[in-house]
């Protein structure tokens, strides 16, 4: 590069570091604010998810490997978790025991909610690099107050932190991107690092890979004056550039998933096992039961349908507008490039699913990294509207602003009134949770428990009476054993049971008719919209009589 241009480039950056922040950055960082607030203020709101336990058991074998010198693979046993990454779990035991004081399955709530915000940023940065402020204000709003992201952020401690280590890196391969074949330093270490964070957790993160080379044959000058031999050189230098955030990332995955490191295709074949996972788990399709082996390959498509907001699904197909600009202009060129790139890695994972037919169960949990995606995408789609109506009127764009922004509120409004279970989040397609209920997935994690639990002290309480000595009571949950026992830890009064038949009292959820395993007479029932999603049972007559037939 000659020495003017590159005085041209370091005074176009100084220019761009001194520009006051635009009202939409304004925006945004107080959008970050206040969901760091509401992380502090909720947290504890959430329950103990289904794989939880076994997740910071996992993180615990890894740090185990390590500390004996390699001596000690009991991790390379432990289920089937050898397959996946546990940056997370590491990182979240390391913090547990700095801080012994604080309770682990809050620190994993914590780290993972503002991880969760950090992919919100993630989007806002994605979509402002892409289409600029106003588009990035939008991507980081959409993202907030969607139901499925929001609710997971507690206490899905691998699609969650994934998801955000995958939107960073695809930040950082736009960036790349657009000074190939040779991109700042600084862009490349920062695409390195997430997509390492992203293999570190999942073996989906090789997505990145595929998607980095798709982004240097874009950035490639398409067929013209050049000779075929300049093309070529402009791409194996592009690679060159990439190959230090390839090692990086590979550095970071074996750092947290040593099973990739035991043999050199081992990466591939946890790839090639994820898609064949199989567990005898049932899941729930438009009022039917199917093997997470047997879905029909629409499964995730639909999930993704009638879960993502009305907002974001409309906004992220207004974005294939901008791939039908004319590109004579240097920045639509860019834009309609960029976009394209984005929409393809928004649907090509959902599209190899239709296509191989893979197990999938628990609605979209395994594809919440393509809802940032999604955001960005409508960031860029209704900044387009609002640009386009902007032209026939201010009128118009402000019409089109409020019809947005009241867009958003309602869906906030929802979502604090399905607080602290924002995941079970239906949009209108379907009549929201209530056309859900009993026809797809509902309170699969058992998000429950934290109000189930507090319902039973209440009634133990009143059962026991003031000034006497407390009985002892089992309870049995249709949930796992860590959940009940990490909200019940402090009442020695209830106890869990793995006999459901002799308990005391009964947790479980509506999901999948769990309440109907065993009777008793209902004594908390937990609803949101109107909907029953969760029972507390008093069993201790049935109990008895169980106990003296016995």
């Amino acid at each position: 590069m000659l020495p003017g241009h590159r005085a041209k480039r370091a005074l176009a950056r100084l220019r761009e570091r001194l520009t006051p922040p635009s009202a939409y950055d304004a925006a945004a960082a107080a959008l970050f604010a206040a969901l760091v607030l509401l992380v502090v203020l909720t947290y504890n709101s959430y329950a103990v998810s289904n794989d939880e336990p076994v997740q910071q058991h996992y993180g615990e074998l890894i740090i185990a490997y390590f500390r004996s010198g390699f001596s000690d693979t009991s991790l390379f046993h432990y289920v089937n978790l050898y397959l996946y990454g546990g940056l997370f779990d590491v990182v979240a035991t390391l913090i547990e025991r700095a801080l012994p004081l604080i309770d682990r399955y809050d620190v994993r709530h914590i780290l993972c909610a503002l991880i969760g915000v950090g992919g919100i940023g993630g989007a806002f940065a994605t979509a402002r690099l892409v289409a600029g402020p106003r588009a990035g204000a939008i991507a980081a709003i959409v993202l907030a107050v969607c139901g499925p992201w929001y609710g997971s952020m507690f206490n899905h401690t691998k699609d969650i932190p994934f998801a955000a280590a995958m939107i960073g890196a695809t930040y950082f391969l736009l960036r790349c991107m657009r000074d190939l074949p040779w991109p700042r330093r600084r862009h490349v270490v920062g695409f390195g690092l997430l997509l390492g964070a992203a293999l570190g957790i999942r073996v989906l993160g090789l997505l990145m890979i595929g998607y980095a080379g798709l982004a240097m044959l874009i950035a490639t000058p398409p067929a013209g004056p050049e000779p075929l031999r300049d093309r070529l050189a402009f791409f194996a230098r592009s690679i060159v550039a990439l190959t230090p955030a390839f090692l990086i990332g590979y550095l970071l995955m074996i750092a947290a998933w040593p099973w990739s490191a035991l043999a050199p295709l081992n990466p591939l074949r946890g790839l090639i096992d994820f898609g064949e996972f199989h567990y005898h788990i049932d899941t729930l399709l438009a009022g039917r039961v199917y093997e997470m082996d047997q879905v029909p390959r629409w499964y995730v498509p639909l999930y993704l349908v009638i879960k993502l907001p009305l907002i974001m699904l409309a906004g992220a197909a207004l974005s294939l507008a901008c791939l039908s600009r004319r590109a004579n202009v240097s920045k639509r060129a860019r834009l309609r490039s960029e976009t394209g790139l984005l929409v393809f890695m928004a649907l090509f994972p959902v599209i190899c699913e239709v296509v191989d037919r893979g197990p999938a169960f628990t609605g979209m949990r395994h594809f919440l990294f393509v809802v940032p995606l999604f955001a960005v995408l409508a960031g860029i789609g209704i900044d387009w509207l609002i640009d386009v109506a902007g032209r026939s009127g201010r009128w118009l764009a402000a019409l089109s602003a409020a019809a947005f922004l009241l867009a958003v509120v309602s869906n906030a409004v929802l979502l604090v009134r399905l607080h602290p279970y924002q995941y079970l989040y239906y949009n209108p397609l379907i009549g929201g949770l209530e056309g859900a209920a009993g026809h797809f997935a509902t309170d699969y994690w058992v998000d429950i428990m934290p109000e189930a639990v507090g319902d039973l002290e209440a009634y133990v309480a009143r059962l026991d009476g003031p000034g006497t000595a407390s009985h002892r009571y089992t309870v049995a949950v249709c949930a796992e054993r860590a959940s009940f026992e990490n909200e019940a830890q402090d009442d020695p009064s209830l106890q869990w049971t793995a006999d459901w038949k002799t308990a005391d009292f009964f947790i479980a959820p509506t999901h999948m008719n769990c309440d109907r395993a065993v009777d008793g007479t209902v004594i908390a029932a937990i609803s949101r919209l109107g909907v029953l999603i969760g029972v507390v049972k008093d069993r201790r007559a049935l109990a008895q009589q169980a106990a003296h037939r016995n």
